[in-house]
């Protein structure tokens, strides 16, 4: 399979929401929950990724701690330098990533600029669309070998 994180996003679209590392968690879920995403990225004035805050931190970071969502900056719970992927990587390399280091949510980035985020739901669609068009394919095949016997 060799799908790339490029075609992923040119279907899905280059949207990857933000936050300000002064921005308090109840920002950075009012946005999540707006956009019904799991995860926020954490950039500078210039754009420039610092870090991400995702639904686990919340929940493992402010909810257990009894930490109050609107006076806890986002830049005291983020998860700095998050790993990244660049829009050449496979669906294999990005799930291989995303398995080996349990995380569910990748900041695609290019030259050092933000170009989209993948997500473990992004890789599981393009793997059953892949096996899906292989089995497509292969039913053609015995269909077409077998009216010619």
């Amino acid at each position: 399979m060799d799908t790339t994180v490029r075609q992923i996003l040119e279907r899905k679209g280059h949207v990857a929401h933000g936050v300000r590392p002064d921005a308090t968690v109840l920002d950075a879920l009012s946005i999540m929950a707006e956009h019904d995403i799991g995860s926020v990225l954490v950039t500078d004035a210039n754009d420039r990724l610092l870090g991400m805050f995702t639904e686990r931190d919340y929940a493992r970071k402010v909810v257990l701690k009894g930490l109050v969502s609107r006076d806890v900056r986002v830049s005291e719970l983020m998860t700095p330098n998050p790993c990244t992927v660049s829009p050449s990587s496979t669906v294999e390399e990005v799930m291989n990533t995303m398995t080996e280091n349990r995380f569910r949510h990748l900041p695609v980035v290019e030259r050092g600029r933000i170009v989209g985020i993948v997500t473990i739901g992004d890789m599981v669609k393009a793997v059953l669309s892949h096996q899906e068009q292989t089995i497509r394919q292969l039913s053609s095949y015995i269909a077409g070998d077998m009216t010619n016997e």
